[in-house]
């Protein structure tokens, strides 16, 4: 019985291509070439997706977020929101407007002001911004863990696809009987290209992943200040 089980299969003479390794490969070394090369795949897509996205988000803001100074009231920040349809800084000040006009003055109007929002409706519209402003950032960051995740497990992956290459060859040694280097080499260099294929899908993933983290945040930091000068209007119009 061959001792080599599922893992044999003797390599013939290393002919110095790539491709002619690979084609004597055993099925093992196939499905986790194969399965990194999903993952590369599936890495690259979700690049893509995230790329546009982000893209979109920004182009949609710009005009939001440069008017947002020059706002001569609440109401007439809200006229101007649909400058933002389809970024997140659309979908907080929509939220504001809602509360605002769903919320009835808790401070009646006096001869000196109009009636105004309490302090528990205050802190009630921060909470509920603060709310949206988490949502839209969960929103932005799903698939995101995929990147951070494809590139912590396809080095493993590639190990794995390696150590078992190398259990091959030798086991291929074994069998033939023979221990020059003509006999292992192509072997371990089969099983080396594992390593190198989880290098190419890991490394671009990682970057990826902290860029658009950095993004991320960054995003989430002008929610927040976006926010800030939504209840600012407010104030200003003298409904807080």
């Amino acid at each position: 019985m061959n001792p080599s089980g599922l893992f044999l299969q003797v390599v013939p003479s290393a002919t110095g291509s790539i491709l002619d390794l690979l084609a004597h490969g055993t099925p093992v070394s196939w499905a986790v070439l194969l399965l990194l090369l999903g993952l590369s795949a599936v890495s690259w897509t979700i690049m893509a997706m995230k790329s546009r996205e982000f893209r979109a988000i920004r182009v949609a803001a710009e005009p939001l977020l440069q008017y947002m100074p020059e706002a001569d009231s609440f109401d007439d920040a809200v006229s101007r929101a649909k400058l933002g349809v389809g970024s997140p800084f659309y979908a907080v000040i929509r939220r504001a407007e809602r509360f605002m006009s769903d919320t009835r003055p808790a401070i009646g109007a006096n001869t000196d002001r109009q009636a105004r929002l309490s302090q528990a409706q205050v802190d009630a519209l921060h909470m509920l911004l603060d709310k949206e402003t988490t949502g839209e950032r969960d929103r932005l960051e799903r698939l995101l863990p995929w990147l951070a995740t494809i590139g912590a497990v396809s080095p493993l992956i590639g190990l794995l696809g390696t150590v078992l290459g190398v259990i091959n060859a030798f086991l291929g040694v074994a069998s033939s009987g023979s221990g020059n280097i003509s006999a292992v080499a192509p072997g371990v260099a089969e099983a080396l290209i594992a390593t190198a294929l989880a290098l190419t899908v890991a490394i671009p993933a990682v970057f990826a992943y902290n860029h658009f983290a950095n993004r991320l945040n960054h995003v989430t930091s002008e929610l927040d200040a976006f926010s800030t000068d939504v209840v600012a209007l407010l104030v200003r119009d003298g409904r807080i």
